[in-house]
């Protein structure tokens, strides 16, 4: 699975990145789980994303403009296995 946050590097974005390594550490699923930050503005914008941070999971967003919590990430990881 890939869990993309996707943002330029702002407050926001930095706590997203760390509710999802939280959520993944607390799930035990480090070796399954690929975390990447996409940083680029055109790869940003050529998902679709509009605001960020966004989360983008397997090619899907789930999250935009927000800082969603662990257990909210949890239920996407959950959801999409």
């Amino acid at each position: 699975m890939k869990v993309e946050i996707c943002g330029t590097g702002c407050a926001k974005c930095h706590a997203t990145v760390a509710n999802i390594r939280r959520a993944v550490k607390e799930l035990g699923l480090e070796k399954e789980v690929e975390v990447v930050e996409v940083k680029d503005i055109v790869e940003i914008s050529n998902k679709g994303v509009f605001m960020t941070p966004a989360v983008v999971i397997d090619g899907a967003k789930v999250a935009e403009g927000r800082v969603p919590g662990p257990e909210e990430i949890k239920n996407w990881i959950k959801g999409s296995r």
